[in-house]
């Protein structure tokens, strides 16, 4: 991560790492006894660290939290939570109103990792949302594993499953699942690393990395509620806006609620629903078996407007 801090999550991971490295200077200085260190320099240090405290204090005053970094859990062969982790969490934060609003019963991460953000979900619906069953799978059983270990030390519970995305819970789940939450696999790799054991499965997605995306959009189709919606982490090169068509096709209206750029890279996290008028411009779609229209393309195509400016000034740099 960046050492700016950019966003809220970031503050609170940031104030926690240095409460916690405050505290560990001070035991260093205990044992060194430094004599030569000035009462100036003590107290201006002692002063900084009681102002990292009550930073700390004052943001877990606040009526929600997310699952701290020190806390979760690790493994090397499982992905650690980073910038794309970081902006699915935001996105949660960001529309944690509609959530509380939304009374989830069913809830549900495809591909767990770390169990950071199935565990910053819980937390964020907290005490307000008692009536929420958690979901998480992950075709990785070291991540199954670690999110087990990531839920109790955060005080929640999920029930946790190793499957490549729902595999056998297609009966189970179906039409049942209100809010579900992914980071698919989005790098563009080769197709034969797709799936592949370990870390890489957390990352490999194939052709424009689109390859584990194409497969989980029917499939969340199926286990969403009516009411469903599902907040998935795009990147630039998955075509995005595509992705959003595919889902209008299924009656599915759309909005970006987080975008990151870098100068590398775009990502997005987009949020899914079904909507009427886009489920009678699937309708019209299929009777009359044609692409979507001028109106919808345009519909979605304007979401993707700041996209369009970074990838045009991109090319331009370049």
């Amino acid at each position: 991560m960046a050492t700016k801090v950019s966003n809220f999550s970031d503050l609170i991971q940031r104030v926690a790492a240095s409460c916690h490295d405050s505290s560990q200077n001070r035991h260093g200085d205990e044992e060194d006894e430094n004599e030569t260190e000035s009462e100036s320099e003590e107290s201006e240090e002692q002063a900084k660290d009681e102002e990292d405290k009550e930073k700390y204090r004052v943001l877990y005053k606040m009526p929600f939290r997310i699952a701290q970094i020190r806390l979760v859990s690790s493994h090397p062969e499982v992905y650690e939570p980073c910038d794309d982790s970081f902006a699915l969490v935001d996105a949660l934060m960001a529309d944690r109103n509609n959530l509380l609003e939304h009374q989830p019963t069913l809830c549900m991460e495809v591909g767990c990792g770390s169990g950071y953000i199935i565990t910053s979900l819980a937390l964020i619906l907290g005490q307000e949302g008692p009536g929420s069953h958690y979901i998480a799978t992950d075709i990785n059983p070291h991540a199954v594993w670690i999110t087990s270990e990531t839920l109790a030390a955060h005080g929640v519970h999920a029930e946790l499953i190793n499957t490549d995305i729902a595999l056998g819970l297609e009966k189970r789940l179906a039409g049942l699942v209100d809010v579900m939450v992914v980071n698919p696999p989005y790098v563009p790799t080769p197709e034969d690393e797709v799936g592949c054991e370990g870390i890489a499965s957390a990352w490999a997605g194939g052709e424009n990395g689109r390859s584990v995306i194409d497969k989980i959009l029917p499939i969340a189709d199926n286990l969403l509620s009516d009411k469903g919606w599902l907040y998935m982490v795009t990147l630039t090169a998955n075509n995005p806006s595509e992705i959003c068509l595919q889902m209008r096709e299924r009656g599915y209206a759309s909005r970006i609620v987080i975008q990151r750029s870098t100068e590398e890279e775009s990502l997005h996290v987009i949020k899914f629903w079904q909507d009427l008028d886009a489920q009678e411009d699937a309708k019209q779609m299929a009777t009359t078996n044609k692409t979507a229209s001028a109106r919808v393309m345009e519909s979605v195509l304007s979401q993707f407007s700041l996209l369009s400016s970074w990838i045009s000034n991109s090319s331009h740099s370049s």
